[in-house]
């Protein structure tokens, strides 16, 4: 029984042709599409270990979770492990999720995720295949379908990787296109974080919680959050940029302060957009002594 859903074959040059995927290594000519067109958007990719350990796979989960509550596309391979994590976590917050699949989509691998991959085009999101709907998946056509996963994405999450591992060369691609990497370290006795670990001490952007991974995500998504979190334009309505125009705070102050008026959003993860946000409006600097205060063409003076 073949996957229900809206399909569609989109030709390179045609309107609903993704543009990232035009900066890739042979850009596919046809991509063939079950569900919705609009999931074939810029976002994260996540990606790791098909034998991924409980630590790797609640990563994945924890991840994926946070970016697609932001509004953020989540794209992966549909594979056992990371990416079928990524995808579940995804689809449990009401998120958007792309799967590039190394064979037709007819002919879906592996078979025992035919119920997820329904659940992914139900929800609004689609399954990609640059193959035509029948032709079977072979190993050459997953290395070949990570380039796409890579160039669609904005940027890529690396959960688990051993050593070797194809994850590598869709590291690869990925900063061949400009993207950035974000790589959960593991433990060093970990044979399913050696890849991983390898790929930090090459230069990859460690995410070691969910603030570094919030902040990740601000520096390459911009502006992208959910209303609860916007920062507005006026600092009387900004408590935290209120509180530090009018006196220099300590970091632990103004965890304090984060803590009492964000809500249900982590605080420091609230604190950082904050203060990242007053700084780049030139509201706020951070001083010598390490404490945040007022700029000085905004601090005002008391009689």
């Amino acid at each position: 029984m073949p996957l229900q859903g809206a399909r569609c074959i989109v030709q390179r040059g045609d309107a609903l042709y993704p543009q990232s995927l035009e900066t890739v290594r042979y850009p596919p000519e046809k991509l063939y599409i079950i569900g919705s067109t609009e999931a074939l958007v810029p976002g994260l990719a996540v990606i790791g270990a098909r034998k991924a350990t409980p630590y790797g796979r609640a990563c994945a989960r924890r991840f994926a979770r946070i970016a697609a509550e932001k509004g953020i596309c989540i794209i992966s391979g549909g594979a056992k492990g990371c990416d079928s994590e990524a995808h579940r976590a995804a689809l449990d917050v009401g998120g958007k999720t792309a799967v590039f699949l190394g064979g037709g989509c007819d002919k879906i691998y592996p078979a025992e995720h035919f119920q997820l991959f329904q659940e992914i085009i139900d929800s609004g999101g689609a399954l990609v295949s640059e193959h035509s709907w029948d032709v079977s998946p072979r190993p050459a056509f997953f290395r070949q379908r990570n380039r796409l996963i890579a160039g669609l994405a904005d940027a890529l999450l690396i959960v688990e990787a051993g050593l070797p591992s194809g994850t590598f060369g869709t590291a690869d691609d990925a900063l061949d296109y400009g993207k950035e990497v974000y790589v959960v370290p593991g433990a060093i006795t970990s044979s399913t974080s050696r890849g991983s670990n390898r790929l930090l001490l090459q230069g990859a952007t460690p995410i070691v919680d969910e603030g570094s991974f919030e902040d990740a995500l601000f520096n390459t998504f911009s502006m992208l959050k959910r209303p609860d979190e916007m920062v507005l334009d006026d600092e009387e309505d900004d408590p935290i940029i209120a509180a530090i125009r009018a006196e220099p705070l300590s970091i632990d102050q103004l965890v304090g302060i984060a803590r009492s008026v964000c809500g249900s959003v982590d605080p420091s993860s609230y604190l950082m957009e904050h203060i990242a946000l007053g700084e780049a409006g030139g509201k706020i600097a951070r001083q010598p002594d390490g404490r945040w205060g007022p700029t000085l063409q905004n601090k005002t003076v008391r009689k």
